[in-house]
């Protein structure tokens, strides 16, 4: 799978693309309107518990706008925190800390919010599976979410369609399962396999094809059970379809090994943070 790297060159270039819809055609009017400012101290803030994510983004937005900014960070990246605690100590030119202020902190929510939604999947599985991201991410923005996924103690699943098969429904209904798998295999040229099946019949008629994972779509948990007994002897064993935090730890029952979660990367709630003199 294609490594989730955030080189330095990658984080400046997120925040710069960030500043710039921010601020064009015309700056931020309303910070202007202050005739004059002066050094002053800025904490930021955490409004609730979580994992924190996005500290570099946060740091590199008051650096790029204005290189006298002082950025004292107090907690890391992937760090457990409680509500009230504080992140990080900005000081420097009020008004431009202003300017910056919601670009900083909207990164520092979206990413803090995908790994601690994504911690509260780890912690309800209990380790009896890994908790897997799809590629159900927003356009542009996949590693940043991927990344925030590892930061809550998730798995990556591939990153683009290169990076492994993944036959799923609809391939097999514009052709046919078996023909598809045997494709598959002939020209894997060291890529994974994942086959997604919806019923047991479908498992049956592929087990022993030489793949790597078997991806159990919308089963209920009585099939599942029985879908990883038949297939745990073959194959890595993944569970897909409307997992919530209310059935993850039923479905990690059933010994699968894998669970993937759409919802931790297209529908996380944003952590709160506030930014105070």
């Amino acid at each position: 799978m294609s490594k989730i790297i955030l080189s330095k060159s990658f984080i400046e270039n997120s925040v710069k693309l960030a500043l710039n819809e921010d601020l064009y055609p015309g700056g931020d009017i309303t910070s202007n309107l202050i005739k004059k400012s002066s050094v002053k101290k800025f904490k930021i803030i955490a409004n609730q518990n979580g994992v924190i994510g996005g500290i570099e983004f946060a740091k590199n937005t008051f650096k790029i706008f204005d290189n006298k900014i002082q950025f004292h960070m107090k907690k890391k990246d992937g760090s457990q925190i409680k509500k009230g605690q504080i992140i990080a100590i900005i000081k420097g030119d009020s008004k431009n800390i202003l300017i910056c202020e919601r670009v900083a902190l909207n990164f520092l929510s979206h990413i803090s919010g995908i790994a601690s939604y994504t911690n509260k999947f780890v912690k309800h599985a209990k380790g009896k599976s890994k908790i897997c991201c799809t590629r159900k991410t927003i356009p542009n923005l996949r590693v940043l979410q991927k990344y925030a996924v590892k930061l809550g103690g998730g798995t990556n699943h591939r990153f683009n369609l290169s990076d492994e098969y993944l036959i799923k429904d609809n391939h097999i209904a514009s052709s046919d399962l078996k023909s598809l798998v045997k494709k598959a295999i002939k020209n894997k040229k060291g890529r994974k396999i994942t086959v997604e099946v919806d019923n047991l019949k479908q498992l049956k008629s592929i087990l022993g094809f030489k793949f790597n994972t078997v991806l159990f779509d919308n089963m209920n948990i009585k099939s599942l059970r029985e879908g990883v007994k038949l297939a745990k002897k073959y194959y890595e064993t993944e569970a897909s379809g409307n997992i919530t935090l209310k059935n993850v730890r039923s479905v990690s029952r059933t010994g699968v090994d894998r669970i993937s979660v759409g919802s931790i990367t297209h529908s996380a709630p944003a952590m709160d943070f506030k930014l105070e003199i």
